[in-house]
């Protein structure tokens, strides 16, 4: 059996980008940033952050372009996949993502005018998208994720 799935939940570190395939289909990327916390072994916590690359098509691709920014929180579901290409000078590059499945929304960050800490805080689309189709993660709740189906 294999399995190739991959689960994140971080901060964007820049806007999603989106372009149009030459089929017409679109696709959005970004960078995702993670973070781990540790004690090490003299007792002092510890912070390491990963960068990760993803990717996504279609309609899930518009509407992560409408709902997402730099800094924006977001929980992915996906799975990883290397491309291999040659640059304009002949080198040979390779990138692995993450091809987003799903994905879920976390709150709006702080600032937002109108609106105090104590309040549930909802994503503005960009654009018309139907809200109940985006899932959304409360401030409080917390991700627990072996309650995430696979």
């Amino acid at each position: 059996m294999n399995l190739n799935k991959v689960i994140l939940a971080g901060h964007l570190t820049r806007d999603p980008q989106t372009r149009a395939l030459p089929s017409g289909q679109t696709v959005a990327s970004f960078g995702m940033a993670t973070d781990r916390f540790y004690t090490d072994k003299s007792g002092q916590k510890q912070q390491q952050t990963e960068f990760h690359n993803v990717v996504a098509f279609g309609k899930l691709a518009e509407t992560m372009s409408q709902y997402l920014t730099k800094g924006s929180l977001v929980l992915i579901e996906g799975r990883l996949q290397t491309r291999n290409w040659q640059d304009a000078s002949g080198n040979k590059r390779n990138r692995t993502e993450i091809v987003t499945e799903r994905m879920q929304l976390g709150p709006r960050t702080a600032g937002r005018q109108n609106q105090g800490p104590s309040e549930p805080r909802q994503p503005e689309p960009k654009q018309d998208v139907a809200q109940e189709d985006i899932p959304i993660i409360e401030e409080e709740e917390e991700v627990d994720i072996s309650k995430i189906p696979f």
